[in-house]
């Protein structure tokens, strides 16, 4: 019996939260200001994938991948594309915590797609915390709008769009994590980065060229979201690439689910976002029974 994380490992995931977590706050602060949901994916991916492609010449890192492996990196970087998308969609539409609550069920999406793509059989400890995290997001999301007095029908009017973005992101992350574990795993996390981010940054690059061109800030507070967006994203993606795969990312990615808490307290901090008690016990549910999964002795 041995904890299924490392205290160094356990430490670098709420890293990558945090870092997470800020990054979606600076991308609110910069659509609150100008930015579309484009220009800010393909700012923040390019920015990355130039960062860690000048790290890899510096670093002479080896660039020959086997076939397989550059298929699964190009199909992984056009799912971050969409996911990327999907969730920033989601956090302009929804407050910052709320959006990251529901897109942070990926470790489910990620015990189904390993089941699907790969016959693994989903641990007793996630079907267990399954019921848990539904029960969690009913109350964060108040499903009956009983906090925001809108009432069921105006509540999901609301909020439904958002919602419905955030978990198609979840699904489509999961995905992304499952095939970089099996099809992947082998390959630097730099270079995963790298080819992963460049993918991405086309993709919403020309997507922003088929909307009429990047929008770009139109006052300070929007250039310094834009900015810190790249900065904070790049960090933390690229750990998430080295690390996570390391540790398996079917039951280790649940510990950052952690992200929303740091979003919430980032978000009232710097954007004056709040939600209800109710929200936050509900959220709070969500976040103990993932932190659960991901940190559980096995």
């Amino acid at each position: 019996m041995k904890p299924s994380l490392s205290a160094i490992g356990f430490a670098v995931l709420l890293l990558i939260a945090l870092l997470m977590a800020s990054n979606h706050v600076a991308a609110r602060l910069a659509f609150d200001h100008g930015v579309n949901v484009t220009t800010a994916v393909a700012f923040r991916s390019l920015g990355t994938a130039a960062a860690v492609g000048l790290l890899v010449l510096g670093q002479r890192v080896s660039l020959v991948l086997r076939t397989r492996e550059r298929w699964a990196l190009v199909l992984i970087g056009l799912l971050v594309a969409v996911q990327s998308l999907l969730l920033y969609s989601a956090v302009a539409r929804l407050p910052v915590a709320l959006a990251l609550l529901v897109f942070n069920t990926f470790p489910l999406m990620t015990a189904f797609w390993a089941r699907v793509l790969y016959q693994h059989r989903p641990q007793r400890a996630v079907l267990l915390a399954m019921p848990l995290i539904l029960c969690g997001l009913v109350l964060a999301l108040d499903v009956l709008g009983a906090a925001s007095g809108l009432g069921a029908g105006g509540q999901w009017r609301a909020m439904g769009t958002g919602v419905a973005f955030a978990l198609s992101g979840s699904a489509m992350f999961g995905l992304a994590l499952v095939l970089t574990q099996h099809e992947a795993g082998a390959v630097d996390g730099r270079v995963r980065t790298l080819i992963s981010m460049a993918v991405v940054g086309v993709v919403a690059s020309v997507a922003a060229g088929l909307q009429g061109g990047f929008a770009l800030p139109v006052a300070p507070q929007g250039w310094w979201g834009l900015g810190l967006l790249m900065v904070l994203y790049g960090t933390g993606i690229t750990l998430l690439f080295t690390v996570l795969p390391r540790l398996g990312v079917v039951g280790h990615s649940a510990v950052m689910n952690v992200e929303p808490v740091f979003a919430l307290a980032i978000a009232w901090l710097v954007l004056g976002q709040s939600v209800a008690a109710v929200q936050i016990a509900g959220a709070l549910v969500v976040v103990g029974t993932v932190v659960w999964l991901g940190t559980r002795r096995h």
